[in-house]
This record gives structure tokens, sequence and C-alpha cells, in this order.
């Protein structure tokens, strides 16, 4: 079993509002419940049937108050544990009045799918999961490169700490909703219609700058993703971006460069060089190494403090990244090239060119090097077959 219980984002303001609903919800719940006449076990009140949503018979106003109802004690503490889990940033994100109206159109948009695809019996539906789902849309959004704390208990317990993109997406939405509908007593499609409500209207909302973006959140990642397959694309077409495209070209660019569009690229390579570093230290490093690649779209001359270039270069290989790596890789030996751990560098930059960028000369280059240093008896043997390989 996964249970995250903490984020590695926490929010700049109080979410005043999020507590606002947790507390609702609370209090709604402890005065659902009284002693039946008969039975004297707990059970609704009977103001309650009013409030639940039921397809084809509720007035309007339950497609909202089904979602301050809850069943037992369960269900409301699993609700609000991830509403104040992922609903802290998202208020913060969105300000009180944008995330009341987020969430209260959130409940209103589950309860709607749960409605439009069970109209047939018509079962009462109840709880704030809906609404939860929606807000965890949004943080899924907002803070895709964020990192969860997961615990996890089989045969024992441990701690993990994973990326909230793929934790949402693979756990809470793929597992939880939709390969696990083995419950009927649990409206798996309401979840679904607020994850969806919640990833397509904060994307909308990003997309439009009606809510501030920044360079971490799900649309920043699909547009660099956009770039990358256009360089991709353009190195494929034959584009050289060492090369020369001859001096008219280079002289009309100098010509149209300005000191506004310096200060710019600056302010933007500075902002990025903040930024890797800040993934670096929340031990983030796919997101630092996408920062690195962005930072070296503006301008490849730019050099990383020594451990972090040496870790994203790492992150980049195991990452299936060869050109990126490669490129890292080559400005650590550059600039750092008799520091520790240079003998490794050199022989991960043999093995790159050989296994993957194909530039054999270089490869035997960079494994001859490594094989002077290396003191590994395992490093050792593998450069040597990596050079028997090449003929070298």
């Amino acid at each position: 079993m996964f249970l995250p219980f903490r984020t590695n984002v926490y929010p700049r303001r109080t979410p005043y509002v999020n507590y606002a609903l947790i507390a609702v919800n609370v209090i709604v719940f402890l005065l659902e419940f009284g002693h039946h006449p008969r039975t004297g076990q707990l059970a609704f009140r009977p103001w309650v049937d009013q409030f639940v949503l039921v397809a084809r018979i509720s007035p309007w106003w339950t497609y909202i108050t089904y979602a301050f109802l809850h069943h037992d004690i369960w269900h409301i503490v699993f609700n609000m544990f991830f509403l104040y889990l992922f609903g802290r940033n998202v208020n913060d994100k969105l300000g009180s009045y944008g995330f009341l109206a987020f969430y209260l159109v959130g409940a209103a948009a589950s309860g709607l799918g749960q409605v439009l695809l069970h109209p047939y019996p018509p079962v009462p539906t109840l709880g704030a999961s809906g609404a939860v789902a929606a807000v965890t849309g949004a943080y899924l959004v907002l803070f895709p490169q964020s990192l969860l704390t997961i615990v996890y208990w089989f045969f024992f317990i441990g701690m993990i700490e994973v990326p909230a993109l793929y934790f949402i997406i693979i756990k809470m939405i793929l597992l939880d909703n939709v390969l696990a509908r083995t419950q009927g007593t649990i409206a798996y499609d309401a979840h679904l219609a607020g994850y969806a409500y919640g990833i397509i209207i904060t994307l909308l909302l990003l997309m439009t700058r009606l809510t501030s973006g920044s360079h971490f959140d799900l649309w920043s990642m699909i547009k660099r993703w956009n770039r990358r397959r256009g360089y991709r694309d353009a190195v494929a077409a034959g584009y050289d971006p060492f090369g020369h495209t001859g001096t008219r070209k280079r002289v009309e660019a100098r010509e149209i460069r300005s000191p506004a569009t310096d200060t710019h690229k600056q302010g933007r390579i500075d902002q990025l060089r903040n930024a890797i570093s800040q993934r670096i230290d929340q031990r983030n490093l796919p997101a630092a190494a996408d920062l690195y690649v962005e930072l070296l779209e503006l301008d490849r001359g730019q050099v990383l403090p020594r451990q972090q270039l040496l870790d994203i270069g790492n992150q980049l290989a195991s990452g299936r990244r060869p050109t990126e790596a490669a490129h890292a890789y080559e400005q650590f030996l550059s600039q750092y090239g008799t520091a520790q751990y240079s003998e490794q560098v050199e022989l991960m930059l043999g093995i790159l060119y050989s296994r993957y960028l194909h530039n054999s000369g270089r490869a035997i280059e960079h494994l001859r090097k490594a094989v002077e240093r290396l003191s590994d008896p395992g490093q050792l043997k593998m450069c040597r077959e990596e050079l028997a390989k090449l003929g070298a």
C-alpha cells in the first residue's frame, strides 16, 4: 500500500479557504448522525436525504451540497487528508476567491460526470472525493515536478520520494480509479470527472495566463518538450548547431540584437541557473536536467558548479539522453578535468560516444584517457572491453 503524506512544496501564504473547507466538512459530518429512535445506533439524520445527489431526482443545489456529506469516519478522514495535502498549494496559487470557485465548480463537475454516466438506477451519491480529485488534478498541473514523500508497507515499511506527476497519474488515477473498479459503492466516475475538470481547467488558466505560471508547471513542461522535439527534427534534417552558416547571416544576427534583448536573455539565464540549484537542493534531478537542457538552448557556454554538472550529467545519461549527457560531461572535463571522478567521466563519455552517438574517434580518445587513470578493476575491465570492440 502507498500513502503520500508530505510534499516538498510549501504555500507562501496561509491557505485560509482550504482550511475553512476542511472545517466545514468536519462540522457537517458531526451534524449528520444521530441515534436511531428504535435501534439506538448511529444513523443519518432525516435532513441529510435532502442534500445528497440522486440522478434525475435531486434539485440543482445538491450538485454542491453532496460534496459536504460523508458516509463514515474513514470516508471523511481520507478526503480531508488529501484536501489538506494538495489543497494548500492550489489555494496559494489560485488565491482565496479563485480557489473557492474552483472547488465548488469541481464538486458540481464531478457530480455531473457521475450522473451522466450512471443515470440508472438512481443511487444516492455523497462525499468530497470528486472535488478533492479536482484539486489533485490542479496540483498535478501546477506542481508536476514536486516530490511527494510516500509511505509504503507490504512485508516491511519504508519511505520513498516520487515526482507528483507520476504518482498522481499512475497510482491515484490509473490504478485507483481505472483498473480497480471493483467496489460498487465507490463513485469512480465522479473521481475521474473531477480529475479531468481539474487538469483541463488549470491548463486553460495557465494557457490564457489567467493564473500565473512558473517554469515548473505542466504547461511549461509541454512547451519545453515541443521545443526539444523541434530541435531533434532540425538535427535530423541536417542542421548543425555548432556549425557556421555564413558571414552574412552572422552579421545580420548581430545587427538585430539590442541591449534589451541581451538583458532579457541574461535575466532568463540567471533565472534558470537559480531554478537548477533549487531543484538539485530538492533532490529533483529529472527537473534539474530539463532546466539544464533549456539553459543550453539559450547559451551552450553556460557552466554549472562541479557537483551540479556531474549530477546532471549522470541524470541525463541514466535518462537515455546521450547527446545532452555528453555535452554535460565534456563541460565537466573542460572545467574540472583534474577533479575527483574525472576518470569515471572519461569512461562514461567513451561509452556514450561508442554505444549511442556512434562516434568511434571520440570514444577511443576518452576511453584511452580513462584506462590510464582508472583503479577500479570492474571499470578497467569495462573500459578495455569497449576499446576492444572499437578495435583500439
